[in-house]
Parts: C-alpha cells; sequence; structure tokens
C-alpha cells in the first residue's frame, strides 16, 4: 500500500502516521489579540479518502461539538487510514458570543463560496471551503435545530445523488431527509467542488443532549469504515428516506401545550397540541397538517399565529420514481442547517 504524502493545511505539513492542531488565521479581536479556527489533522500512515467533519458553522450548535471532541479522543484513530480533518468550531466569534450569527449579523452557512477580500462573513467561508473542504475528499457537517427548536437525530443530503446517499446509508437511522442545497451554503459550495457532504441534524441550539451526541459519533464511526478509513465492522441499518416534510403552525397565538414529542407518528387531522393563555379555561387545538413521523418541534411554549410548531417527516410521500418531489418547507435549512 502506498505511503501518503504529507498531509498540507494552512501552510503546515503533517506527516503520515501524526497528528496536528492547525490554527488558521482569522480576523482579530478589537483588542487585538489573535484569534483562529483550529482544525485538527489525523494524518493516517496509509493513504485513504479524506474527511472533514465539521461543527458550530452556527455559533450556539453545540452537539457536534461535542460530538467531534469524542471522535478526536478514540483510540481507534491510530489505525486510520486516510486523513481526517476535524474542525470543532467553525464559527469561533459566534461560538464565543453564544450566537448563531457572526458579529456582522451574517449566516455564515449562506456565505459560501465566500471571497479573500469580502464581508467578514465572506472570508471565513472562503477559509474554510479552501483550506478545509477543498483538500478533502468527503465531508460530515453536524448541526443541531435552531434556537428554540429540537430536532430528532437524522441526516439531510441529496438522495438522489450516489455519492451522498452512500454516506447517509452508512451513518445510519431513522431517517434520511432529502433536501437540495440551498444557495450559498458551505453543502453546496462543496459539491461545487466534487465533494459530498453529508449534514446531521440534532438536538437543540445552547444545549449538549446525550443522545444526539452517542448518535452522531457513531453515524461517523459508520462514515468512516464505509470510506475504508476504520477496519470493517458491523454496518447500522441504513436510513428510511423520506421525500418531503412540512410544518404545523400555530392558528393562533398563545401558550403550546405540545402533545407529540420527537418520534411520535402523527395523521394529518391529528391533535398534536393546544394552545391556550394566561387565564382562559380552554384550548385550542393544534391540527396536523401531514401524517408522517416528528422530526422536530418547538420547545418555546409561547408562539405567535403562524409560527412553527411541529415539523412532519412525510413518510407517505413517493421518492422521484414515485412521482414524488422535494421538501417544499425546509425548516432548518434556512434559517437553520446547510
Amino acid at each position: 500500500m502506498p505511503v501518503p504524502e504529507p498531509f498540507v493545511l494552512g501552510g503546515v505539513a503533517v506527516a503520515p502516521g501524526t497528528r496536528a492542531t492547525v490554527r488558521l488565521p482569522l480576523a482579530a479581536e478589537y483588542t487585538l489579540d489573535e484569534t483562529t479556527m483550529p482544525v485538527h489533522v489525523v494524518h493516517g500512515a496509509d493513504d485513504g479518502p479524506r474527511l472533514f467533519v465539521s461543527a458550530a458553522i452556527h455559533g450556539d450548535e453545540l452537539v457536534g461539538v461535542e460530538v467531534v471532541r469524542r471522535l478526536l479522543g478514540l483510540a481507534g484513530l491510530r489505525r486510520l487510514r486516510g486523513t481526517l480533518v476535524a474542525v470543532p468550531v467553525v464559527n469561533v466569534y459566534g461560538y464565543e458570543a453564544r450566537s448563531r450569527y457572526l458579529p456582522d449579523r451574517r449566516d455564515l452557512n449562506r456565505s459560501f463560496p465566500g471571497s479573500a477580500r469580502g464581508s467578514m462573513a465572506a472570508r471565513l467561508a472562503h477559509l474554510f471551503l479552501t483550506e478545509v473542504a477543498a483538500r478533502c475528499t468527503h465531508g460530515v457537517d453536524l448541526h443541531t435545530a435552531a434556537v428554540h427548536r429540537t430536532n430528532l437525530p437524522h441526516v439531510r443530503t441529496d438522495a438522489t445523488d450516489a455519492p451522498s446517499r452512500a454516506l447517509a446509508d452508512a451513518f445510519g437511522g431513522p431517517y434520511l431527509l432529502h433536501a437540495d442545497s440551498p444557495d450559498g451554503s458551505m453543502r453546496a459550495a462543496a459539491r461545487a467542488l466534487g465533494v459530498p457532504v453529508l449534514i446531521y441534524e440534532a438536538g437543540e441550539a445552547l444545549r449538549l443532549g446525550a443522545a444526539a451526541v452517542r448518535a452522531g459519533v457513531r453515524g461517523l464511526l459508520g462514515v468512516m469504515t464505509h470510506l475504508g478509513m476504520l477496519p470493517p465492522a458491523a454496518p447500522s441499518p441504513p436510513p428510511r428516506v423520506v421525500w418531503d416534510s412540512g410544518w404545523t403552525r400555530a392558528p393562533a397565538s398563545g401558550t403550546v401545550l405540545l402533545r407529540a414529542g420527537l418520534g411520535a407518528t402523527v395523521e394529518a387531522g391529528e391533535t398534536v397540541g393546544w394552545l391556550t393563555g394566561p387565564a382562559e379555561r380552554r384550548a385550542q387545538p393544534i391540527v396536523a397538517a401531514h401524517s408522517g413521523v416528528v422530526i422536530g418541534h418547538a420547545t418555546l411554549p409561547l408562539a405567535y399565529a403562524g409560527e412553527a410548531i411541529v415539523h412532519v417527516a412525510r413518510t407517505d410521500v413517493a421518492g422521484p420514481a414515485g412521482g414524488g418531489a422535494a421538501p417544499s418547507e425546509m425548516p432548518d435549512e434556512a434559517p437553520a442547517a446547510g
């Protein structure tokens, strides 16, 4: 088996069979203190795929940060074939401020491919794309739901694209939600470079969920095994493909009393919760707009009329061969995931 060349990132050459942390320079703080994006490179002694794993592209999405930390601590990486490029915190500024966005209020995951001389968001997007994504063959981007929402662990990608679908199957269940790449997302920019990227969605912003973290680590190991980066192991069952999804929205303003939690199966017309008020003795039902499985819901028990309450993966919608369509309303793709 051929011995790989050193893996070069940020001007640093990482020798085969070694690991290193490369700190990519970012715009300095107002105090002129240095700010960097730490990138952890584990370069195997044998040649193989180059996988990047990124988290906190939205700074308040903490589940992926813990997933990456646990992945980097696994003893099995000593037998790695190929290269793992792990970025636990892409949006360093948002992470430090406990914010989804950058200081200029831009969404980093709508700023790709960016440019070296553009806005703050454009420069950070350009740096990640050129130094990390472009040097890899595959990618997994870790996300949570937007603030005051939670997601059932699941993956998202273009299920009609064979390389992307293979990553999703290797990551495992329970659901793969078919989703095109939003304009300006890292996933779209990487795909334009020929790098398939899988999105993992689980948990809620500014929280660490134990189940979401465990599922993320387990899924990444499945992807790395599938790519031949780790020794063979028993694969996880592939996820069920879901071709459409939609939100049930609050019919009026008030306090939400949710009935249907993550993973619940609901039928269109079924009561999934109620709306009431501080002194009301009656409650108005919230009726499911779609049949399927609840893969996300609001966690804040206050809502204005029209706010998204329950996100249902429509398991009754056929795929392209059966005349199905791509999701018409992706709640966390714009404004949340990539």
